[in-house]
């Protein structure tokens, strides 16, 4: 097979007609650049260059076979550029994985950040919840995934994980603007619920949360939706905690922030420790600054 550094110095010397510039120009000796083209003669059967008294000179089969060599040099140029933008993180692609709130919140604001600043990379979106995601993240089918945590239901993410933290935001009590229930957990000790499927933790949460406050909530609904919840609690049909990236302001609902230390969601970008994807650092410094620390509620955090 032929070697293209051999390609290379055949041009070089076909440009120059000397050994000796050849050598200066690609920093080889003179003995160097024979003994390549005595080694590119061999393996292509040619004879590439015709010595002469005071030089060489380069024979009809040299000159064709820099011109066709052209191509593959001209092929590996780019190939080795694109090799350096993969490794400098300017191409290349990453696999991102969000549960739906924050990609209705914070991954479009990050990949418009991402984008502006790598636009040659590619960057995929995959949904889920949390545990759902850590398979693939683990697996190394993602190669970062935002999850979240309560503070009532701390995680101990899987060995071998990393987490950055992106933001914290307070947990809302959402109720009917035109109803008359009290804005503290022990005084709705008997009003109707409204929460997440049973087993989540935001479910567990809530349970936690009225367990301080001496009673445990009366369920009538359950939603992962933060939209379902919210029409719910609109019309009447109870009352729900929610984290504050869950809530968009409406005119039918209050909205208050619980006033416990707990009560509080905490959202990380989890990646694993030995991925070496020269667009993650990127990544998750675009997914803090796209934390809306202008919004009530929600206060971003460094790593």
């Amino acid at each position: 097979m032929l070697k293209p550094v051999h390609l290379l110095t055949l041009r070089a010397v076909c440009r120059s007609g000397s050994f000796a510039v050849a050598a200066r120009e690609l920093g080889y000796t003179s003995s160097a650049i024979s003994q390549q083209i005595a080694a590119l003669e061999k393996d292509t059967g040619l004879v590439l260059f015709e010595r002469e008294a005071h030089g060489i000179r380069a024979t009809a089969a040299a000159h064709r076979l820099v011109d066709a060599g052209a191509r593959v040099l001209a092929a590996l140029d780019d190939l080795d550029h694109h090799v350096r933008e993969l490794a400098t993180g300017t191409a290349g692609r990453l696999r991102l994985g969000s549960f739906p709130t924050a990609s209705v919140r914070l991954v479009p604001a990050a990949l418009t950040a991402f984008a502006a600043s790598h636009p040659r990379a590619e960057i995929r979106l995959e949904e889920g919840e949390p545990d759902e995601l850590l398979g693939p993240l683990a697996g190394g089918d993602l190669d970062v995934a935002l999850a979240y945590e309560y503070g009532l239901s701390p995680r101990q993410w899987p060995d071998g994980l990393t987490a950055h933290p992106v933001l914290r935001e307070d947990l809302l009590l959402l109720r009917p603007r035109d109803s008359d229930l009290a804005a503290e957990l022990p005084s709705l000790a008997g009003a109707r619920w409204v929460t997440s499927r049973e087993g989540t933790a935001g479910a567990l949460s809530l349970n936690r949360l009225c367990a301080a406050a001496g009673f445990t909530p009366a369920v009538g609904f359950r939603s992962n939706n933060y939209d379902v919840v919210r029409e719910l609690v609109s019309a009447g049909f109870g009352v729900a905690v929610v984290p504050a990236l869950g809530h968009v302001e409406d005119e039918r609902i209050l909205a208050t922030r619980l006033g416990r230390r707990s009560a509080f969601r905490r959202v990380v970008a989890l990646h694993r420790g030995a991925n070496s994807n020269p667009l993650l650092p990127a990544v998750l410094t675009a997914l803090r600054r796209a934390a809306p620390g202008d919004a009530a509620h929600v206060r971003p955090v460094g790593s």
